[in-house]
């Protein structure tokens, strides 16, 4: 094994697909959640997801694990290596697909299961000055602003104290937009996301196990030889996003200076028609069809 090998630490996104589904390594995938949403959370197990990916682009361009907590709520972790421009309403759907197909037909509607969307995106979602985002649901009154509450009975019965604990919530992590030192655990966890690096004073939950766990001189000969491909392949997929879209703009470019011109030539047969001008010579100096000049 490479040498240099020795203190790096594999990249998240390939930790999912083949370390973190091991009941062993639950406690590095507990240590992110824990940190995220500032309360202890335990892993009870897996559950089925859309893990299986339908083509060859996502297979490297996105990862995701279904989750079960202590307390029975459902936790989504998705990594999106790529730009998805509908991305929001992506979330929206997995979110609404998890509390359709985890509730049983004719149940009660309190049996509808709390749902965790945590995204690990990799482009520029949205706009915005922040890494990380948080989204959760509140009714305020129109008139009054005041927040709409549960009632004690509702309280004690669903075992929450808020409404937008019943709904699910989203997070939001823009792991690309971080570049500074990590002064929180928080912020380790996003530096770790962002540069497969951790740092040696990291103290945030699970990136110890990480460390120890997720080493790249941990893998055989052809685990590794997987593992570069993926890497290879998402660089590729990434030059190929950034070449569609600088293919887009010079296209756009070309298309706006066409219909400037195109603009221009109409204004100088105007002028020329109105003018007395011919026809013919019209078209000959700006190169528009006689009907077009016939239309103005």
């Amino acid at each position: 094994m490479n040498s240099n090998n020795k203190n790096q630490i594999i990249r998240f996104d390939w930790a999912m697909k083949r370390l973190l589904r091991n009941k062993a390594n639950f406690s590095v995938l507990e240590g992110l959640l824990t940190t995220l949403l500032g309360e202890r959370i335990i892993i009870q197990r897996l559950l089925e997801s859309e893990s299986n990916q339908e083509d060859e682009y996502d297979k490297y361009n996105r990862v995701d694990m279904l989750a079960e907590n202590s307390r029975g709520e459902l936790v989504l972790i998705e990594v999106q290596n790529n730009n998805e421009y509908a991305y929001f309403q992506r979330m929206l759907f997995g979110t609404s697909k998890l509390v359709t197909e985890y509730i049983n037909r004719g149940e009660s509607y309190d049996k509808v299961r709390k749902v965790y969307s945590v995204n690990i995106v990799y482009f520029s979602l949205g706009h915005g000055r922040d890494f990380v985002y948080h989204g959760k649901t509140e009714f305020r009154g129109i008139h009054t602003n005041d927040l709409l509450e549960l009632t004690p009975f509702q309280k004690q019965t669903f075992k929450v104290d808020t409404v937008s604990q019943l709904y699910p919530e989203y997070y939001i992590l823009k792991v690309n937009g971080f570049n500074q030192i990590a002064k929180s655990p928080l912020e380790e966890w996003i530096y770790y996301l962002n540069t497969g690096e951790i740092p040696s004073t990291a103290t945030a939950p699970g990136l110890e196990e990480a460390r120890e766990r997720l080493k790249l001189d941990s893998m055989t000969k052809d685990e590794l030889a997987a593992y570069y491909r993926h890497l290879d392949n998402i660089v590729i997929l990434r030059d190929n996003i950034n070449t569609e879209r600088e293919e887009g703009r010079a296209e756009g470019i070309e298309e706006g200076i066409n219909k400037g011109e195109r603009k221009k030539a109409i204004e100088v047969a105007r002028y020329l028609k109105s003018s007395g001008t011919s026809i013919k010579l019209i078209m000959g100096a700006t190169g528009l069809t006689k009907e077009e000049i016939e239309e103005l």
